[in-house]
């Protein structure tokens, strides 16, 4: 065989897997090598690169990209394991001393692990635990079979109390409600699995234990009570050695528990409406009162805890909260509960909506302004890590439960000042390091990270806190930081894409100038949106948009006609917003100069018949407003020196709310809601219909030969199956 060619040895040094091979091998030893002999270089070289940037070189340059919720996570703390071992079961056998004949193993068969997290080992020690206690029961009763024989006496002793022992454990206190038990007992079947059998609960079992309580104060009648009601929160979780008989049973011992519960364990430890704290609850951990109510108080609370884990129903979840919300005082006596119980009124009031979310931050709320410190600072963490997790999306589809996060997040946050504005300033520094470093770097990770509604919403409750509270605390360090942050922001997006971002922003600087008193110059923002020539009148409509719901605008929106008519709509709004505010000051006719100007010029160049009109409608007024101010400024002696007299100048009309300015905005407000109202009703059709399309489209690909697949492109082997049998065909004519 001869010498191979150049092209050869080129290619079988590139593609032989031999020599690939050798080649990796090679490689591997030489930067083992390599690494082992110059790794401290390595690091000394890195650390002098560091060292010698000045920050210039943004290439360079490292950002420390950690989460808006960053200054949040320290205080999240997770739930608290719960210490003891128990699963949650009562021991029924507090009846009496001498409840001998009972069957203590009844119950337990059936129960397994609590929901709180108990390990297989520790639930393998439980096991053999219950084992080896039914077993010593096992040879009790065989001793006290052999005493009955040998004793006549005790025998006829114990068949005395048996029947109302049995009565008493079954609900059944009548020879009716005997019977009854007696077809319960007799329906009893071997469970799912196989592997346990339960006693089946009736409603008249229910009703005898409930009147049992209410009636004659029976403790283990409420003993009872528990038991099933911790097997109806666990119901479908565990295999409990309880079942019940129909719907009706299981409602009507849930309703009434919930609905009395605390009732009871107030009469058991006598407490009354107006003792009734948590101070109260403290107190009374050591007296003997306390040791008998406190594991049915536990075994209360976690199996309502459990109860607000399973259920997916809004209504009974919103009733559950409601009447759970009277004993949070008892969790002052349970701080692992009270950690479990932040965690899942935070997430129902987060994912909930209507009276489930209220009902969910009226807990989180009464928590935080009952108990410690920590607990404030939990529950703050908690909801604003949730908040801005229901803001990573791309569109907003329920914004009106979004703004109701915001709310209740600012009312939160707005219970303690003091403690929430350290975490506050971190959040907004977190959000001043990001526009920074977009500002000099330009990278598209992190003008995306900018143009998010997390950022945006993170934006947006930090402005409501502070209106909510510069009155009351010293917040003008934030006011002002908060002030510069969103100039940025607007500086940093000027296309057409941008625009509801940048409105977005425009309101909220609007409202810290509101909230404040402070003159932010916001009119060249709005005009420059109203400006903005796009495309000629007359286009094509276009579809729907709603501003409020995105942050971004995709390319195909802004050649329509919708696009322009909703742009010079918000401008409208949040100028006459602007104008509003400063229409009773003395300088408002200097301030209105410059936009009235753009205005009119911005008019001349407009032709249809529904945006000339509400422009032309809005230089009117504010021009009938410049007549107004400038009348009463001739009228006044002050010079404008005079700061007390020209901060009052204007009030009593001002606070009269009947100037026709204010009658206009109103009308302005009143129109935006009605459209706002309109264009969600289109974009929920639109969306209706895609979905509709995307379940026909199968159906139409089916139809369409095989020549177009599932994903909407050509079938190739299809395809070029067609043209084989095309050109065989051709050939044979």
């Amino acid at each position: 065989m001869g010498k191979l060619g150049k092209k050869a040895r080129k290619f079988a040094k590139k593609n032989l897997q031999s020599v690939l091979r050798d080649r990796r091998k090679k490689k591997a030893l030489f930067k083992k090598r390599y690494s082992s002999k110059n790794g401290q270089s390595n690091v000394e070289d890195k650390a002098k690169l560091i060292h010698d940037s000045n920050g210039r070189n943004t290439e360079v340059e490292a950002f420390d990209d950690s989460p808006l919720d960053a200054p949040f996570m320290e205080n999240e703390s997770d739930v608290v394991a719960d210490s003891s071992d128990s699963d949650g079961y009562l021991s029924e056998d507090i009846s009496c001393e001498d409840e001998t004949d009972s069957e203590p193993g009844k119950f337990l068969e059936g129960a397994s692990s609590d929901l709180n997290g108990i390990c297989d080992r520790c639930t393998s020690e439980l096991m053999a635990q219950n084992r080896k206690i039914q077993e010593d029961l096992a040879v009790q009763k065989k001793k006290l079979e052999r005493l009955k024989r040998k004793d006549p006496s005790f025998s006829k002793f114990l068949e005395r109390y048996k029947e109302d022992i049995e009565a008493l454990q079954n609900g059944d206190v009548s020879s009716e409600e005997d019977e009854t038990s007696d077809r319960g007992r007799d329906s009893v079947t071997e469970d799912n699995q196989g592997k346990s059998t339960g006693k089946v609960l009736t409603i008249s079992a229910i009703s005898s234990w409930c009147r049992l309580v209410k009636e004659e104060q029976k403790k283990a009648a409420f003993v009872c009570v528990l038991n099933a009601y911790r097997a109806a929160c666990r119901y479908g979780a565990e295999s409990i050695g309880l079942r019940f008989q129909n719907a009706e049973t299981f409602c009507s011992l849930v309703m009434s528990v919930l609905s009395e519960a605390d009732n009871i364990f107030r009469g058991l430890l006598g407490l009354s409406s107006s003792s009734y704290k948590k101070e109260a609850i403290l107190k009374l951990k050591d007296t003997p009162q306390w040791v008998d109510v406190k594991p049915l108080m536990k075994s209360y609370l976690r199996s309502t805890l459990s109860l607000l884990d399973q259920v997916t129903d809004s209504d009974v979840l919103a009733f559950a909260l409601t009447r759970f919300k009277v004993s949070l005082p008892f969790f002052a006596a349970f701080p692992y509960l009270l950690q479990r119980l932040i965690k899942t009124t935070v997430h129902l009031w987060a994912t909930g909506g209507g009276m489930l979310a209220s009902a969910s931050f009226s807990i989180v709320r009464d928590v935080a302004s009952l108990f410690t410190t920590d607990c404030f600072d939990n529950c703050l963490a908690k909801a604003f890590v949730a908040y801005l997790a229901q803001s990573r999306a791309t569109e907003i589809v329920n914004n009106k439960h979004l703004q109701f996060l915001r709310n209740s997040l600012v009312d939160l946050c707005s219970l303690d000042a003091q403690k929430s504005l350290p975490k506050a300033t971190a959040s907004v520094r977190q959000l001043s390091k990001i526009l920074h470093w977009a500002l000099r770097s330009k990278k598209k990770e992190a003008l995306k990270r900018i143009c998010s509604w997390e950022y945006a919403n993170c934006i947006n409750l930090w402005v409501g806190f502070i209106a909510a509270n510069i009155q009351d605390y010293d917040l003008q360090p934030l006011f002002f930081t908060m002030v510069q942050l969103i100039n940025g922001v607007v500086g940093l997006f000027p296309g057409p894409r941008y625009f509801p971002l940048r409105l977005n922003c425009i309101q909220w600087l609007n409202d810290l100038s509101n909230s404040t008193g402070v003159f932010i110059p916001i009119a060249s923002f709005v005009l420059d949106v109203l400006e903005y020539k796009i495309v000629r009148e007359g286009g094509k409509p276009g579809p729907a948009l709603s501003f409020q719901s995105v942050v971004k605008l995709p390319k195909n929106c802004l050649k329509s006609q919708m696009f322009q008519d909703e742009c010079i709509k918000s401008a409208i709004e949040q100028l006459s917003s602007h104008f509003l505010q400063w229409s009773y000051h003395i300088s408002f006719p200097e301030l209105a100069t410059v936009p009235l100007i753009r205005l009119k010029k911005f008019y001349e160049t407009k032709t249809k018949e529904s945006l000339h009109r509400a422009i032309k409608h809005l230089i009117e007024q504010v021009e009938k407003n410049v007549d107004f101010v400038k009348r009463k400024r001739d009228e006044v002696a002050f010079s404008p020196n005079d700061h007390q007299s020209v901060e009052a100048f204007l009030q009593f009309e001002k606070s009269s709310l009947s100037s026709p300015f204010i009658q206009y905005y109103r009308s302005v407000l009143e129109k935006a809601a009605l459209r706002v109202s309109h264009k969600n009703e289109k974009i929920s059709l639109s969306r209706l219909e895609k979905s509709k399309r995307k379940r026909e489209q199968p159906v139409e690909n089916a139809a369409n030969g095989g020549l177009i697949n599932g994903s909407g492109h050509k079938d190739l082997d299809a395809v070029s199956g067609t043209k084989k049998r095309v050109k065989r065909r051709a050939l044979e004519a």
